[in-house]
């Protein structure tokens, strides 16, 4: 019975809302138009809204309800157009613009205590002198023993404005020390890891594109080539975009100048192209892409740009297929209309965009994939030659939805169970390698070495598994874990050694047994 009211009063607000929505839209957007409402259609709004308030069974939140509403007709349009609420918007501008304010640590939260695992290079954390190890047990004095502490909860309190002070108190193996640090603008580095490989191959991950990514590319490149670097891994797998022309630049640096990278077309905006630029630092770079089912956007038009003018082989799994362009337009009460403006078409001429019935929730699941069995075979759909297109150099790619990669590489599900799964989302890995490296934090001396060196044997596989049940209350399975054995100490080694050297400790570990980056570099050797 408790949760008929909540059905029975959303339906009628939500019809009310989908009639007047376009209005409240055009007035926050303060476009004026010969068509636009008149003011017995704003009244009409107002009384709906308040009969509503006043009359309706139960009482309605109207603000939430609002909101949800104007994301659902956008919705209705296509899948990407979005609405972002005021409250939302300094998240979005930060991963936008590659900064925040802050103190710069990395951190997890064990035994209900905020626990520091690493911090950043020039923060102000580090001048302050925090180290790695430290547990912070007060934040401008309040002491957070004994407390539920959220991850959301830490995040607010530490960061802030440039150049605001807070006070801290640490507990350093039994010394409780008190440390007052200024915060300062601590970049997002959306260039998470790169390394090389062997004498002559190097390995960049990109995490998404921020305004920053470029630079950050262009930078690690450089550094990579100095170090030997001919053939490069470029690795775009999970990577959800973010900003057009962060992609375009980095296309720029592996094309000849003049090539054509993207082609946007929009009723309003008309057709604009990118072209190359002369001068880029890895134009006789040997290259290949790793993609999968969750790169998107940004990182399709790189893949794509790369793919149609031959300067890449795309290596791993079909892209999530998004070839629309948004444009952010600011509401007066400082949220958030999020609108597609144009498509984009890769250099071959490919809209890469997947088919939107209307239906959100199945577009953004996208269980065809699994439906058909396209994650573990190469996809063999007749497709209609209206959907092929020409390469520079004459190969045949695909449009209808994604990048389809040159070289495919079957989903890897083998080791998996539901035990293994629940210890990768409880938070035991990096809880366990916290503890795990407490008293070993200057024991190697480079991931390269801890990788050739550590070894996950049976009295430290038992260790884990004991702690995941009592610090996590993940239930042991003696199959399952036998199942999954193989798994389960890749990732308790490639943990550990994140905690040493951050994301790169981590690929160092993870990526000679990964399938996709065999394959790559298969293919450059």
């Amino acid at each position: 019975m408790s949760e008929e009211p909540k059905s029975n009063y959303t339906l009628p607000l939500l019809l009310a809302l989908f009639l007047c929505i376009g209005l409240w839209v055009g007035r926050s957007l303060s476009i004026s138009s010969p068509n636009s409402t008149s003011s017995s259609d704003v009244q009409k709004l107002e009384d709906i809204l308040e009969l509503l308030d006043q009359r309706y069974v139960d009482k309605v939140n109207k603000d939430s309800i609002f909101e949800e509403t104007i994301s659902e007709m956008l919705h209705k349009l296509d899948p990407h157009s979005n609405y972002i609420p005021a409250k939302d918007m300094k998240a979005v501008n930060e991963s936008i613009e590659g900064k925040f304010g802050g103190i710069g640590v990395r951190f997890l939260l064990l035994r209900d205590t905020i626990c520091v695992t690493n911090v950043i290079e020039g923060s102000p954390s580090r001048f302050a002198g925090v180290k790695a190890g430290d547990k912070i047990i007060e934040i401008n004095g309040k002491s957070l023993g004994k407390k539920k502490i959220k991850t959301e909860d830490v995040m607010s309190q530490l960061k802030g404005e440039e150049g605001t002070d807070v006070k801290i108190k640490v507990l350093r193996g039994k010394t409780k020390k008190a440390i007052t640090i200024t915060r300062g603008i601590i970049p997002i580095n959306t260039i998470s890891c790169y390394y090389m490989v062997n004498k002559n191959t190097g390995y960049i991950l990109i995490d998404q594109f921020s305004v920053p990514t470029a630079e950050e590319f262009h930078l690690a490149a450089q550094e990579l080539k100095e170090r030997g670097m001919t053939k490069l891994i470029l690795d775009l797998r999970n990577n959800p975009g973010g900003v057009l022309t962060s992609a375009t630049d980095i296309a720029d640096e592996f094309l000849e100048g003049g090539l054509v990278m993207l082609k946007t077309k929009g009723r309003k905006t008309g057709e604009q192209i990118f072209k190359s630029k002369s001068g880029g630092i890895l134009e006789k770079t040997e290259t290949v892409v790793l993609i999968n089912a969750n790169s998107a956007s940004a990182s399709e038009i790189l893949a794509g740009a790369l793919q149609d003018n031959d300067r890449a082989t795309i290596v791993g799994r079909r892209s999530f297929g998004k070839g629309l362009v948004q444009e952010d337009r600011a509401l007066r009460d400082g949220s958030n209309l999020r609108i597609t403006i144009a498509r984009y078409y890769t250099p071959s001429g490919r809209c890469i965009q997947r088919p939107y019935s209307g239906n959100y929730e199945e577009y953004i699941q996208d269980e065809e994939r699994f439906n058909n069995g396209e994650l573990f075979k190469e996809d063999k759909r007749t497709i209609a030659d209206s959907l092929k297109f020409k390469t520079r150099k004459g190969r045949i790619v695909y449009g209808g939805g994604g990048i389809t990669p040159d070289v495919f590489v079957p989903f890897d599900s083998s080791g998996t169970s539901f035990y293994f799964t629940e210890l990768q989302w409880s938070g035991a890995f990096s809880g366990f390698a916290f503890d795990f490296v407490k008293n070993k934090r200057s024991k190697w001396d480079s991931s390269e070495k801890f990788n050739n060196d550590f070894v996950v044997d049976e009295k430290l596989l038992k260790t884990f598994s004991d702690f995941s049940e009592r610090q996590y209350k993940v239930s042991y399975f003696d199959a399952e874990f036998k199942r999954s054995k193989r798994l389960i100490s890749k990732y308790l080694k490639a943990e550990i050694a994140r905690q040493l050297w951050t994301e790169e400790g981590f690929y160092h570990v993870i990526n000679p047994m990964d399938n996709e980056f065999n394959a790559a570099l298969k293919k450059l050797n």
